[in-house]
């Protein structure tokens, strides 16, 4: 009896136990990338921590996918995950840097530290804008190769009818908008 009451009643209603939806992607909207409103992180100790949980799970992402496990594309997300937070990490440091100058200026002119202690800060300025925009070039170059490998991915899955043409649009529209920015 205690079985026949756990059973729907009728066709409207459904078991309590529902499949997952395959399709869990939300149109317009990289699933790895953080949201656009919200500004990154600028605690570099945490980015640090971020990004060595990342590198863990990218490594283990190439011996899921061997292994089979998981997608391709989801072991190149992790890796593509790992080249932001690098990039996140090398912009903290820099704004760290320029507080850093801009204290160590404050307190120059206060006649507290010698010209040599803020040369020093200066110097550490100039090489943490080198890194950031070192990363953020990799960083691009990273993100137009993973939507051009997309945009691949559904030009072959649309010709083998397991794709969609809004797919290919959207990966177009994708490779565009970053060779614009590029540009």
């Amino acid at each position: 009896m205690a079985e026949d009451e756990l059973l729907p009643k009728g066709p409207s209603e459904s078991f309590d136990i529902e499949p997952p939806l395959l399709n869990q992607e939300v149109p317009g909207r990289d699933p790895v990338q953080s949201t656009p409103g919200v500004a990154p992180e600028l605690d570099p100790e945490r980015i640090q921590i971020a990004l060595e949980k990342a590198k863990k799970s990218a490594a283990g992402g190439e011996r899921l996918y061997k292994s089979g496990v998981i997608a391709k594309v989801d072991a190149e997300n992790r890796s593509l995950k790992v080249i932001r937070l690098e990039t996140e990490l090398a912009a903290a440091r820099l704004e760290l840097a320029k507080q850093t100058v801009l204290s160590q200026q404050s307190r120059f002119d206060a006649g507290e530290i010698s010209q040599s202690e803020i040369e020093i800060a200066r110097t550490a300025l100039a090489a943490a804008t080198a890194a950031a925009q070192s990363a953020a070039a990799r960083r691009d170059r990273a993100e137009l190769d993973a939507a051009l490998l997309n945009l691949s991915r559904q030009k072959k899955l649309l010709a083998l009818g397991s794709g969609r043409k809004s797919e290919v649009s959207r990966a177009e529209e994708k490779v565009a908008a970053l060779q614009q920015q590029k540009n």
